[in-house]
């Protein structure tokens, strides 16, 4: 491709001028030995590392904490809470007292680490630089300290402990260059720890104990004090307790209110049976009140008066009332009926004295209910006063009775092996026989890694830094073109300059002529050098917004059967992503376009297509045509936004003979408009280019075909597929 633009200065960048991929790959490939030269020496020296450095081992012991007492290691009513369990707040307590100084201490003793070399700094004699330090005031010497202080550093250096996960498990794990030490270091710290939480436990039951022991027998003496003062003052008041917890006086009202109860019962109950007994004598029906007919008197009476009426009845059949012997028998009949009434009455008068008698009773316990009641009344202020003593008394026995059992649960605690430990060794550690530190193959991998990207990083910098001053010695890039010329013409224009070959007349001429008014320039499109052509290309379009592909404007005006649009965007998809928006012609009709995604029909993955073996996508106008897309401007530049982020190449094809105003929105949004002349002297091209100047400020160039190869785009145009 050829171009020139009278307009650019000398040596001036252009804003079309693009990041080279492929020149920055011959650049990184010129200077690999930069690469692999580190690369090779960070692997050979961290091979050298790792074998070199002391290995590391680490033992690991893991801990459960748990509530250690059961309900038999914890008797009493306590024994109901005994399943409590540590939450995460506890969990990092119990991890900060693994890590305690006191603990470590004592596992230092344990393990013994004291004359360790690993990690005590006495442990044999002074090296000439120590000794030289300490002559100088820059280190303590190791004898200022306690063994169990120099070891302690390197202790928790080498000391690691954690929870794991979300869960109640403490792992602590112990590094050191002796395998065999890294396991027993592990379970020491883990059973010291246990040890040390057992007597803890057993440390808090003696001062319990102790507190206990002292305080219950001054607590007895005020017990006994209140309960004697209770005993006086009951004594003294006459408040003395019979059954069921209640005073005699209280006992004695209830007594005479029951009394009185029964006593009122059995008056109403004599007054309503004589009562009774009158009415009936009244009426005449005297034997058929119970306790008439019940009298054995009575009974004997009526059987007499019924013998003596039989008696009658029999001699009345023979005699007459007036003889001697039914007198007689008459006689004796009235004095049984005086009898039998005479015994009615009395029996009607003893129960009128019953009642009578039950009436004295009544008067004699109401008397006595009212003298009691008095009584009782005078002892509340004392029972008053009684029962605050009783309280006190009753709190003081229930607060002894408390303290004692505190007591003897302590007492029973404060033996050995009483006070199990919260927590228990679920995993004790086991000599490990691979080392920790240094890990050999992940060491190498990341050090040659690292240097491999920090080599390539730094020759990329330096390329891109270096790009304004291309042709530099070593660089692999071409030297800039001639100020507004680019493509084969630029390298015949140097080659002249050099003396290496002759300008063509008749290309510098039609060059010339296009060139004039420094807006429209002339591209050459070698079909054999798709790199070359793209990179042409590139220097010749303005830079696009930061994440957005550049966008071209391309007008057909080429003949028949020469360059078509397609061509250039064919060339393109062979080394990036290009998409092309025919818009030219009305020719895509048949399927869905650009009109369909603009009403909302479809969407890109509905309208987008791309040809048999051809990687180049394409967009038609759609069933409404190209008048219908063009109409609508606003919404056609959305939706390039949205291709321009998406591909690396956008192209639009538009038609040569268009109106300005139909132009205008596209040319505008455009980095760069080309027109397919197609060959030398396309007057209707030439045109239609010096148009499109008084439309856009961005590049204009005719573009033109060179090479014997042809595209197969511009030859056939198989029917397209769906991308």
């Amino acid at each position: 491709m050829t171009a020139r633009y009278d307009n650019a200065p000398a040596g001036e960048g252009r804003p079309g001028d693009m990041l080279d991929l492929a020149a920055l790959w011959a650049a990184i490939k010129a200077r690999k030995a930069w690469i692999i030269g580190p690369t090779l020496a960070a692997l050979g020296l961290s091979f050298i590392a790792v074998n070199v450095i002391p290995p590391r081992y680490t033992g690991e012991a893991r801990l459960l904490l748990e509530n250690g007492d059961s309900f038999y290691t914890r008797p009493g009513p306590t024994a109901d809470n005994y399943g409590a369990q540590f939450d995460s707040e506890g969990v990092q307590s119990q991890v900060q007292v693994v890590m305690s100084r006191d603990l470590a201490r004592e596992a230092i003793k344990r393990i013994g680490l004291v004359g360790n070399s690993e990690f005590d700094s006495g442990a044999g004699a002074l090296g000439a630089l120590r000794k030289l330090g300490v002559l100088l005031g820059l280190g303590a010497h190791p004898a200022d300290r306690s063994p169990e202080e120099r070891v302690l550093e390197k202790y928790y250096d080498r000391l690691l402990v954690y929870p794991v996960g979300r869960s109640r498990i403490v792992a602590v794990e112990f590094t050191s260059q002796d395998p065999a030490l890294a396991a027993k270091a592990a379970n020491e710290i883990a059973a010291t720890y246990l040890e040390m939480q057992g007597e803890a436990k057993q440390d808090t039951a003696r001062s319990a104990s102790s507190w206990l022991s002292t305080t219950i027998e001054p607590l007895r003496r005020k017990l006994a004090e209140s309960e004697a003062r209770v005993e006086e003052f009951r004594s003294r008041n006459g408040l003395l307790v019979g059954a069921n917890n209640t005073t005699i006086s209280s006992q004695q009202l209830a007594d005479l209110s029951t009394q009185l109860s029964s006593a009122r019962t059995q008056q109403a109950e004599a007054q309503a049976r004589a009562s009774v007994v009158r009415d009936a004598m009244k009426s005449g029906r005297t034997f058929e009140i119970p306790d008439v007919a019940n009298n054995e008197l009575v009974r004997r009476l009526i059987e007499q008066r019924v013998n003596l009426r039989a008696q009658l009845a029999l001699e009345s059949r023979n005699l007459l009332s007036e003889h001697p012997r039914i007198k007689e028998l008459n006689a004796q009949l009235a004095d049984l009926e005086g009898q039998l009434r005479a015994a009615a009455e009395r029996t009607v008068r003893t129960l009128e004295n019953e009642a009578k008698i039950a009436g004295e009773r009544v008067e004699s316990f109401t008397a006595a209910l009212d003298g009691q009641k008095k009584t009782v009344s005078g002892a509340n202020d004392s029972e008053v006063q009684l029962r605050a003593l009783e309280r006190e008394a009753r709190i003081q026995r229930e607060q002894l009775e408390q303290y004692m059992l505190r007591y003897r649960e302590a007492l029973a605690r404060d033996a050995e092996n009483a006070t199990p430990a919260d927590a228990r060794i679920i995993s004790r550690a086991i000599e490990p026989t691979q080392p920790s530190f240094p890990k050999k193959i992940p060491t190498m991998i990341v050090a040659t890694l690292a240097t491999f990207l920090v080599a390539l990083a730094a020759i990329v910098s330096r390329e891109l830094l270096n790009g304004a001053a291309p042709g530099a010695a070593g660089d692999p890039r071409p030297k800039r073109k001639p100020p507004g010329w680019v493509g084969p013409a630029a390298r015949d224009l140097e080659a002249a300059a050099e003396g290496d070959k002759a300008v063509d007349p008749r290309r510098a001429r039609v060059a010339g002529l296009l060139t004039h008014g420094g807006r429209v320039g002339q591209l050459q499109l070698d079909l054999s050098d798709p790199d070359g052509s793209v990179a042409d290309l590139a220097e010749r379009v303005d830079e696009a917004r930061p994440g957005h592909a550049p966008l071209v404007v391309v007008l057909d005006g080429a003949g028949p059967g020469e360059v078509s649009p397609r061509a250039l965007a064919s060339l393109l998809s062979e080394r990036c992503r290009c998409i092309l928006i025919d818009l030219g012609s009305d020719a895509g009709r048949h399927q869905p376009g650009f009109s369909e995604l603009l009403s909302g029909e479809a969407l890109f993955s509905d309208i987008i297509t791309r040809r048999q073996n051809s990687r180049l996508h394409e967009i038609g106008p759609g069933h409404a045509g190209r008048d219908a897309v063009l109409a609508a401007p606003d919404i056609v530049e959305v939706a390039l936004d949205a291709l321009c982020e998406t591909y690396d190449w956008v192209l639009v094809v538009a038609a040569s003979t268009d109106e300005a105003a139909v132009l205008a929105p596209l040319v505008a949004r455009a980095q760069a408009a080309l027109v397919m002349a197609g060959h030398v002297g396309n007057g209707h091209a030439v045109e239609a280019a010096y148009r499109l100047t008084d439309l856009t400020k961005a590049p204009i160039a005719l573009v033109m075909v060179e090479g014997e190869g042809r595209s197969p785009e511009v030859v056939r145009e198989p029917s397209p597929v769906m991308a």
